[in-house]
Formats: structure tokens, sequence, C-alpha cells
């Protein structure tokens, strides 16, 4: 059994024994993966909370190596690379974070355990959480995991002196007073100890102790709570000693809860956790993302752990009609139904807020405020009751009150695929899913997950005998079919909601991304896109929820929105403009790859695009990784781009990207993209009559066959390629690449013919890199044909020639080629040492698929020198690093690890 803690030194035991996790950095990683357990946590984000501001060269190699050591030594724990990031798969109940809020939550849902559940969570906390370990990021998540045990425990205390326990409590509450001699809670709980102690004079002393030093070192009185508790001592209150509150009017003010509710769990468990160290919590999302029935259904869950009672009020901040509730006419209602005397409300706004939390104070209310439009709106109905929770639901994120206030954020994004399958089946029937899955799926599909689309569809299809199958249809003819029959449930109104609020520049920004190919889109290309500077634009569009940034300096919109953006360019903006938009987009794609493939290929031939559009940013990458981790950010962008190109006219575009493409996904291992791109390519070079384009696709076409076995088509490719290259240079390298499938039919002897044809041809048009790769594949052959003096004396005067040139890049493959060549001369020390040699000019550019694949030569080089351990090492290196590339070839060398 592995378990993991957090909650003091970072630590790891494996069935009851701590285990060495590595120097402090290796203990970070650990640390920031286990936060976000279960959870992608890309490279970039695991850079930032490692080092900060203090990132080091080549941190992302750092990342990798540090990963792959944690696999060593946790090997029952898997860490997954995937999608540029890594996700630690673990029990949550295995890491004592996680258990704690696990508890703390169950706690409160389960007021009968609670005393019992919150002990044993704070009985996990070892000493101050990630101790001995200190990044920014650290700091701020330790500071919140304070203040998560701290409300915990003084929860805790209340349920214990609510049963009577302030005898067994005391001496803990005055060591915990004396570490906290700030905090009024605590405060209070000691004085109530104290008093039922039989100690009223120690407490009255601990009351003015409080005061005067709230008063010297904040400038500020007791709050209402406490000096309410101070005045009871002083009259000996018979409430101190009851533990039922007075008779008093106690609202229920909750609307129903919501009749059709599906998934959700993990908000719910997030609101439960909030909940325990939060007092005002905003959850904001889109449009008809369903914040109401997240709020009303939540509260319903918990309304029994606020005695005092529950209010609500609809802010109206994005009504149609325009009538947002007044802030006044909000707390005038609060005031109303906690029976205050009309008499007794005040005519200003303030003082009216200030009576309100002063009515409030002391006591459990949960306060539901929806759909606010801004922090100003909210700002007067909070109260200052540490016992109160505030619920505001906004198309807004509400920074201002999350920064002035400390509420805590919580974004509501689309209902997952199970969870809207499961509200479908909530309101149809599981029956009638089953019976037309297919159609099911689509109408999931193109409701994009949004609760409001699926349930206009629902209550089209519940009031209709139509199938499934004609529902579906009609939802592919755009917004139209999503409409419920009033504003409320009609989901183009209810977008045009949030669009009409936004600055003109946000609305234009906002309409362009509907002609975004998807699925999302850089910060970078949207400037392109917009052909000016747009972080401020996005930060409205995002507070607005009409964008959301999944990723740090990445954005997207769901396929109904962007349908609806789309629409609204159409209706505001010219052809020309958009074309002129759609127009930059593709530069800026086009421009970025190009730079982003000769930093991953310097030797590669340069094919140079037309210059960009005024107002076009294509992105500045300085090296391999930066290339490599731009392509993996954006992989399915470009892929969407490389049609989207084509199918709007701008064929040029489509070729140029499909060849900068190209690069990319060979070295990942996508073929089946590559196949893609290149027939997109291939008919784009057809319409303009371009043989060199035809050329290169068919050269795109042939490599993804190759790679998929199907080796005639990869033939009848590179011999079309071949046919219509019109220069000697493209020739030569369509020889190269036939030399590649013949070794792949097992045809050698073809395979070195077309080798040399290949070096003739480069030599004759004096491209002497061309030559140079030549003739290490002529060398490569004739090793692989048994002549291995001849392949050593080629591959020797190859290698001489790349010195002069000045080529690591093929200097690298030919040493690789030499340590090919000693290995099977049986000349294994020298074998190793090619090896090493390659491996070191790979590793100098960055070039990890060419250093994973050099690894895996040198383990058998290794094990053939009878040194299986140190080919067990490299092999395992090698396997680590195509796991992080996401490569196929990953399964072959863990095979091998396996067979060993």
């Amino acid at each position: 059994m592995v378990e993991f803690g957090l909650l003091g030194d970072v630590e790891v035991r494996v069935g009851g024994h701590v285990v060495d996790v590595g120097h402090a950095r290796q203990r970070c990683v650990l640390a920031a993966l286990l936060v976000d357990a279960n959870r992608l946590v890309p490279v970039d984000v695991l850079v930032d909370r490692v080092w900060g501001d203090r990132v080091p060269h080549r941190a992302r190699n750092a990342v990798a190596g540090y990963v792959s050591r944690l696999r060593q030594v946790v090997p029952d724990v898997p860490i997954t690379g995937r999608q540029g990031g890594y996700v630690l798969a673990v029990d949550p109940m295995s890491v004592d974070l996680h258990r704690f809020d696990a508890l703390v939550a169950r706690a409160r849902a389960r007021p009968g355990q609670a005393v019992v559940l919150l002990t044993e969570a704070l009985g996990l906390w070892r000493g101050e959480p990630f101790s001995t370990l200190d990044t920014p990021w650290l700091a701020i998540v330790r500071q919140g995991l304070q203040s998560r045990r701290t409300a915990a425990l003084l929860d805790r205390n209340d349920l214990v002196l609510d049963q009577g326990g302030h005898t067994e409590l005391l001496a803990e509450l005055e060591a915990t007073a004396a570490a906290f001699p700030l905090d009024e809670r605590l405060a209070g709980q000691l004085m109530l100890a104290l008093y039922r102690c039989g100690r009223q004079a120690d407490a009255l002393l601990r009351y003015e102790q409080i005061r005067m030093r709230l008063a010297e070192e904040l400038g500020a009185d007791p709050g209402p709570a406490l000096r309410l508790l101070h005045k009871q001592m002083l009259t000996a209150d018979e409430a101190l000693a009851v533990s039922s509150p007075a008779a008093r009017p106690v609202p229920r003010q909750l609307p129903a809860p919501p009749r059709w509710f599906a998934g959700r769990g993990r908000e719910l468990a997030a609101l439960d956790a909030i909940m325990n160290g939060q007092h005002q919590i905003v959850v904001s999302g889109t449009a008809g993302v369903g914040k109401t029935a997240l709020a009303v259904h939540w509260a319903h869950r918990v309304a029994e752990r606020f005695p005092d009672g529950q209010l609500y009020v609809n802010l109206r901040g994005f009504d149609p009609s325009g009538a947002v509730t007044a802030p006044g006419e909000a707390v005038r209602a609060f005031l109303d139904a906690l029976g205050v005397d009309p008499q007794r409300i005040p005519a200003s706004l303030d003082a009216q807020a200030a009576l309100f939390r002063s009515t409030v104070a002391g006591k459990r209310v949960l306060v539901v405020l929806d759909n606010a439009r801004d922090a100003d709106q909210v700002r007067p109905l909070l109260p200052g009751s540490p016992g109160c929770v505030v619920l505001v639901t906004s198309r807004n994120r509400l920074a201002g009150l999350v920064a002035t206030h400390g509420a805590h954020p919580l974004a509501l994004d689309l209902l997952s695929t199970v969870e809207a399958r499961a509200l479908l089946a909530d309101r149809l029937g599981e029956d009638r899913l089953r019976a037309e899955p297919e159609a099911a799926d689509e109408i999931i599909t193109r409701c994009s997950g949004l609760p409001i689309a699926l349930t206009v569809v629902a209550a089209r299809v519940a009031c209709t005998s139509f199938p499934l199958r004609a529902i579906a249809a009609e939802l592919r003819g755009g917004l139209d079919p999503f409409d419920g029959g009033d504003s409320a449930t009609d989901v183009r109104a209810v977008f045009s909601w949030s669009y009409h609020a936004l600055e003109p520049a946000a609305a234009r920004l906002f309409r362009l991304l509907g002609l975004h190919p998807g699925p999302d889109v850089s910060a970078a290309a949207a400037a392109s896109l917009f052909g000016a500077p747009v972080r401020p634009v996005l930060a409205e569009l995002t507070r607005a929820h009409l964008l959301t940034e999944h990723q740090p300096g990445r954005y997207v919109l769901h396929d109904l929105l962007r349908a609806y953006a789309a629409e609204q360019a159409r209706i505001h903006d010219s052809d020309a403009e958009r074309r002129a938009a759609t127009t930059r987009l593709h530069d800026h794609y086009v421009h970025t790859a190009h730079t982003a493939t000769r930093l991953l290929s310097p030797a590669r031939e340069v094919i140079t695009p037309p210059s960009p559009q005024p107002g076009v940013r294509p992105e500045r990458l300085g090296d391999f990784d930066q290339a490599l981790a731009w392509f993996t950010a954006e992989h399915h962008v470009l892929l969407a781009a490389v049609d989207h190109a084509a199918a709007t006219g701008l064929d040029p575009h489509a070729g140029h990207l499909a060849w900068a493409l190209a690069e990319f996904l060979e070295r990942r291992g996508h073929w089946l993209d590559l196949g893609a791109v290149g027939h997109v390519a291939l008919a784009a070079a057809l319409r303009l009559a371009d043989p060199l384009a035809q050329s290169h696709a068919h050269r795109f076409l042939a490599r993804a066959s190759t790679q998929l076995d199907r080796l005639d088509d990869a033939h009848l490719h590179h011999r079309r390629s071949l046919d219509v290259a019109g220069d000697p240079i493209g020739q030569a390298r369509s020889h190269r690449e036939l030399a590649y499938v013949c070794e792949r039919q097992g045809h050698l002897g073809q395979a070195l013919d077309h080798s040399r044809q290949a070096m003739e041809l480069y030599e004759a048009a004096g491209h002497r890199r061309g030559q140079a790769g030549a003739l290490n594949a002529v060398g490569w052959y004739q090793a692989l044909l048994g002549d291995l003096e001849q392949a050593l004396t080629s591959c020797q005067a190859a290698l001489a020639l790349l010195e002069e040139l000045d080529d690591p890049d093929g200097e690298a493959s030919t040493w690789d080629s030499l340590g090919y060549i000693h290995h099977h001369r049986g000349d294994h020390p020298e074998a190793i040492a090619c090896y090493r040699r390659s491996l070191d000019v790979f590793r100098s550019l960055g070039d990890r698929y060419w250093t994973a694949d050099v690894l895996v030569h040198l383990g058998d080089s290794h094990l053939a020198a009878g040194d299986p351990g140190s080919a067990r090492a490299v092999w395992q290196e090698a396997l680590g690093i195509l796991e992080d590339l996401g490569h196929p070839h990953a399964g072959a060398v863990r095979a091998r690890i396996s067979s060993r």
C-alpha cells in the first residue's frame, strides 16, 4: 500500500515505510502532481510551480527527468505523460490532503458524526504543509490549506462546545488562542469555555485582552458577535447555558430545487469543501450552463446546516428587460424576511446594509445571490458573521469580490458527455436513449454539454412522437431548433444578453472567434485574427464567460457559442472584413509553423511563404523545445486550420501549413494525421496546378503509408512525387524516401540503388548537404546488406563532409549509423562510443525523439556487451521520453524492457 503525505514533510510510505523520493525539486514535482492528483498538470504549470520566476534553462527537460526518477521510486503509482503534461493516477484517499478534504466534507454532510470526522481530519496534520519546500506556488497553497485547517478546527470546537465538552476542550483552546491571538471566533470559543467552567472573570479578562490588542495592532474594535457574547456574559444571559435559541423568524426563501438535475458531482463536492473555509463563493459560467440550478440544488442539500434561515434573491443582472435588482431593494427584502420592524429600517443603503449585518451577526444563515451583474451589486448584501455563507452566481467572474472580500471562485464548465446523457435519461428515460444510441449521441454532441440546450431539446422530444434521429437532424441546422418558446429558454436570446453587454472591441473579437476553426485559440493567434493586441479584450470575454481560458493563454468557446459568434459575424461584419481576418489567422499559423519546423530540423529545405498581412503577429520561438511545445499545444488546431484553409479558398496557406506541420507529425508518430494533411495538401496543390506542392504532398502521403505498412501505396506516392518533381533536388529527395520504402519491403538492394541515385543527383546539383546525407544512407544500406567494411568507409566519408558543412543533425545521424556498423562488427565498446557521440549531439539540439531512438540502439549494444543493467537503464530513459512525447514506439520499448 502506498500513502502520500503533504500535510507536513512531503513523504511517501510504501507498506508503512518511508521511501526516499529525492531532493527538494523532485519532491516539489511530486507535490505539484499530488495536489492535482488524477488531473492533467501541463508541463508549463509544473515548471511554474517548481521554480516560480527563477526558471532555469531547459526546465522542461529537468521536469521530465524528475518524473522519470519518480516513476522508478514509486513504480506502483503511474505518472502518465499526456497532452503536454502529466497525470499522477492515485486513490485520493491515499493522499492526506485529499483525505482531509473528504473527511471535512463528510462531516458537513453528517452532523451526527461531525465531531469524530473533523477530529480524524485534523489528526492527519503532521506540521506545516510541504515543510522544507519553498516556492511561490507552494506558499499560496500552504496558506489556503492552513485556512482550511483553521476553519475545520473552529467548526469542531463549536460542535464540541454545543455538546457540553467545554471542560475537555479548554486546554486546547488556550494553546490555540495563544498561537492566534487576533482570531475573534477562537477568542469567543475560549471565553465561552471559561464561562461554562465557572471562570466568568477569566472569560471577561480574555475579552479585554483581545479588545486592547485589536485596538493597538489593527485600530479596530471587536466584531458584533464577540461584543454580543461579552454583553451576554455581563448580564448572565441564560442563552449561554442552553443550546436552543430563542424563537425568531426563520426565512426559507430558496426556490424549489430543479426537477431534473444530473451530474455536477465534482462541483457539488467542491462547494462542500470550499464552504468549510470560505464565507463567500462565486459560481460563474457562460449563459445557460446551469449556475442557478447548481446553486439551488446545493443550497437545498446543505439547508439544514443553516438553522437560522436561507435567504434568496434574483439580482437579474442579465435580464432581457434590463430591470436589474437594486441592492437597496434586495437588502430591504432580506430585512423584511428576518422579521425586522419596518420602523427600524433606515433610509440609506449603507445603513440598511449595516442593519442587515447586525441582524444576522452570530447566526448561521445561507444567502444565495443569483444572477449578479457585478461586485458592486453584491457588496451591500454580504453578512459580516463568520457563521453565514454567501453563494453568488454570475456570468461574470466578479474578480473584484474575489480580490477585496476573499470570495472563492468556482467556474462552472459544460456538462461532460456522461453528465449530459444522464440529464437526457432523467427527462426521457434510459430506454428511449438505448433504442437510438447513435441519434442520442449526436443530440448530446450538438448540444455541446450546455444544460439549457439539452433541456430545450429534451422538452421537444418529450412533447412529440418524433424519433430521436429526426430531432438530431433538426439540430444540424444551426441555433433555430434551440428555442424553447420564451426568452428564458431560447439559446440565441440567452447568449444575446451577454453579447449585448460587451464593449465594441470585445464584441468584434467575439464575432471573429466564430470564424476560427477550433478547437481552441491562443492569445497570440487571437491577436492576429483581430489585427491588434487583445489581452484586455480577452479578459473582458472571459469575465463575461463568453470565452473560457481552459489553459494559461489558451481559450475555447463551445460549439453553440461558436455558431452564435459566426452568426453575429455574418450580420455585423462585411465579407471583406471576414476574409481579411481569416487570412490574417492563417498567415499567423503558417509563419509561426515555418519558424517552428526550421527549429526542429535546421537542415530541412526551406520553402518560404509570402509575407504576412498587416496586423499579423507570428509567435517568436527561440529553440527546439519552444518549437516542439508550440506544435504540441497547437497540434489539433493546425490540423483543423489545414482543412479550414482549403475549405475557404486559401489553398497556398493549406500547402505551406501542411509542409511545416509534417515534420512535427512524423516526430510524434501521428501517421494518420500526416495522411489526412497530405490528402488536403494534394487537393490544394492540384487546384493550384503547382508541381512542387504536389511533390511535397505525395511525399507526405508516402511517409504516412510507409509507417502504416501500406507499402504499395507508399511506393506509388513516391513514384508520383518523383514524376512531378521538376528539379534534381526534389528528385533526389524522392529517391531517398523510396529507399526507405524498399528497406521496409525487404528490398535492400533496391534501397541501396535509390540512395546512390539520390547521391548522384545531389552531387550534380551541387547540394553538398544532401550529398552527405545520401552518402550516409548508402553506408547504412551497405551495412544492412552485410558489407560492413564498405559501409564504414561510406559513413566515415559522410561524417567528414558533414563536419566540414557544420551540420550537427546530419552528424548525429551518421554517428548512429557508425554505431550500428561497429555493433555488427562485434566491436561493442566502439559502437557504444559512437552512439554516445550521436546522443551528445541530439541532446545538444534538444531533439528528444531521436535521442530516444539512439538510446534504444545504445541499450542493444550494452546488452550485447554483457551489461544488461546499463541496457535496461537507457531503455527506461528512452521509454520515459517516448511516453512524454505520446509516441507509438513507446510500446515496443516497453516490451523490450519487459522481456529482459
